[in-house]
């Protein structure tokens, strides 16, 4: 028989296989991260008619090449572009992944160990990330529980919905840090009222808690004292209810109800109480009028207790001059009583400044010397003289002498920067303590920061405020949270965020990396197992980015077939299968005329 007939059987073999690689890529097209294959040919084998022969220098003949027939072709390899990587596919799906590198995921059925780059995962009834085409688990790392780090160890499936992943602790607020401007013309702090300040704050159980304080302006000299004091309103709690008026050891009396007083003992443990203090302090005052001759005036009456009450009209001059009601005492340094006007009376002024006169031409004076000593006791302070002269517009009365349920704030004359924080209990002096632990085991203290504050003109308006946490947002405490969702981060680390705002580490998913690739047997299913040619899992493996590649998420790697290269391929496969027939035909005919000869 004719060799040519076998070697044209051989091609139509291996031009078959090369047909059936050319149809697998293309059934393929459209498999998450399916790599193409490609089949090589190599000559199979040949019959050597005659050796070759060398020169022989005494005859002087040449050498002879070797006179071989080939008997056909053969498959050499069938290769896989597994280093390709495909396109990018967006799904929007959080647990689609798509690695950007030359790694695989590890996944495993329970038994055996696979590898694959099809990143398509959900989340099964168990909780754990799996495969969505074949329920295995996803391969990776846990959290250690000590350090609460990833611990780089064997991988183990990971799950990620766990009953101990469903929420996350509460924690009580630790920290709270005032910052902002105080405007000491900020006329919310010159009311009885203060300029008031909430701090939102959590307990051991993670309920909150609004805690309300004010702050007021206190003495201060211009060029010598900057002084404010913060001061214990109420603690309510998430509906608006005083907590305070709840407590019963507030209830000191027993009546079985707390009364104002009560309350306002509790809030002076809280925030700490100061001694009477330089500060300012606001009375109502009635409104009346005055004739003197034949005009009427607008004055305030004074009750100092009993029947005796005294007029004032407007005050005339800076607290300071010498035709003032007060002036320092060089002793006590205290503003006093200005001896010169005590006795005699001061000027009085009608409501545009213009000096009452008689008909001396003598100024009228009316004596509150009095009066005066008996609500000031003598002294008062800067802060109130100088506000003697808007008596007339702010219907109040000033005294200088009251227990601050409070801190005092200090601030420096040379640039507004807070000095010290007297009786704050905190944990440096500019710091003040707020010890809850009296209203229950569900409480603690909280060290409030004042240092971030700051005395400047801000147009007359305050910024303070005061808000849970240390400078870098630590110890601010939170609610118990329920899990809102998972995320992936490139690095392949797993993350819950929880609806009290805390994110937490789950685990990070593991990959494999191999000295060939190429080397993997298919399984099936997107998956591939490890071969004696491809490199063994250490059963670790590595961190994506130690090859500086990473993770995409909300998206899948498509296959990697170039469809113009196969029909190209599956075309040049058509003309050899068609040549490698017409071998067989030609020999057939050959072997006719051969067998034709005998007739």
């Amino acid at each position: 028989m004719m060799r040519a007939l076998y070697s044209g059987v051989s091609g139509l073999r291996t031009h078959q296989t090369k047909m059936d690689v050319i149809g697998n890529n293309i059934a393929n097209v459209n498999t998450t991260a399916y790599k193409s294959m490609s089949i090589n040919f190599s000559d199979l084998m040949y019959q050597t008619t005659q050796a070759a022969t060398g020169p022989n220098a005494e005859t002087g003949t040449a050498g002879t090449n070797p006179r071989q027939i080939g008997l056909g072709v053969q498959t050499a390899a069938i290769s896989t572009k597994i280093t390709e990587e495909g396109a990018t596919q967006s799904t929007g799906n959080p647990f689609d992944l798509k690695i950007s590198g030359d790694e695989f995921f590890v996944v495993s059925n329970g038994v055996d160990t696979f590898f694959t780059r099809d990143g398509s995962f959900y989340v099964d009834a168990a909780g754990n990330l799996a495969m969505s085409s074949t329920g295995y688990n996803v391969m990776g790392w846990q959290v250690d529980e000590k350090t609460m780090n990833i611990k780089k160890d064997t991988v183990t499936p990971l799950q990620i919905m766990g009953v101990e992943h469903e929420s996350y602790g509460a924690e009580y607020t630790q920290s709270a840090t005032a910052g902002g401007i105080i405007d000491w013309n900020d006329d919310d702090q010159g009311e009885a009222t203060g300029k008031m300040m909430n701090l939102q704050i959590y307990d051991n159980l993670g309920f909150s808690y609004t805690v309300k304080m004010s702050l007021h302006n206190a003495y201060h000299e211009t060029g010598t004292d900057y002084s404010y004091y913060v001061e214990m309103e109420d603690i309510v709690d998430a509906t608006g209810k005083s907590i305070i008026e709840n407590i019963k050891s507030a209830d000191t009396n027993n009546d079985g109800k707390v009364s104002e007083e009560e309350k306002q003992a509790v809030l002076d443990k809280l925030l700490g109480a100061q001694q009477p203090t330089k500060v300012q302090e606001e009375y109502g005052m009635a409104v009346s009028t005055t004739t003197i001759g034949t005009t009427s005036y607008a004055c305030y009456t004074v009750d100092v207790g009993g029947t005796e009450t005294q007029c004032r009209v407007k005050i005339k001059g800076d607290a300071k001059s010498n035709d003032s009601l007060f002036v320092i005492d060089q002793a006590t340094q205290k503003y006093v009583l200005n001896p010169n006007v005590a006795n005699t009376g001061i000027p009085l002024y009608d409501e545009k400044g213009k000096a009452l006169m008689d008909a001396n031409n003598n100024p009228i004076t009316q004596s509150i010397g009095e009066v005066v000593d008996k609500v000031y006791g003598g002294n008062i302070s800067y802060q109130q003289a100088r506000n003697a002269e808007l008596l007339e517009e702010g219907n109040k009365l000033l005294v200088t002498e009251k227990n601050v349920s409070g801190v005092v704030l200090t601030y420096k004359g040379t640039d507004g920067s807070l000095e010290t924080v007297a009786g704050g209990g905190g944990d440096n002096d500019k710091s003040a303590t707020l010890d809850l632990s009296s209203l229950g085991e569900a409480f603690t203290k909280i060290n409030i920061d004042f240092s971030k504050t700051l005395v400047s003109d801000n147009k007359g308006k305050s910024t303070i405020s005061i808000e849970k946490g240390d400078v870098e947002g630590l110890e601010s405490g939170r609610s118990l949270g329920t899990i809102q969702g998972v995320s992936i981060g490139t690095n392949g680390m797993i993350y819950a965020s929880y609806s009290n705002g805390q994110k937490k580490l789950l685990g990070q998913i593991a990959v494999a990396e191999f000295a060939n690739a190429s080397g993997l047997q298919k399984e099936g299913n997107n998956l591939y197992s490890a071969t004696q040619n491809s490199g063994d899992f250490d059963g670790i493996g590595i961190d994506i980015t130690q090859n500086g590649d990473c993770m995409n998420t909300g998206v899948l790697e498509m296959s990697n077939v170039d469809l113009s290269s196969e029909f190209t391929e599956m075309i040049t496969t058509q003309r050899g299968f068609q040549a490698n027939s017409r071998i067989i035909t030609v020999s057939d005919t050959l072997l006719e005329e051969l067998v034709n000869l005998k007739r």
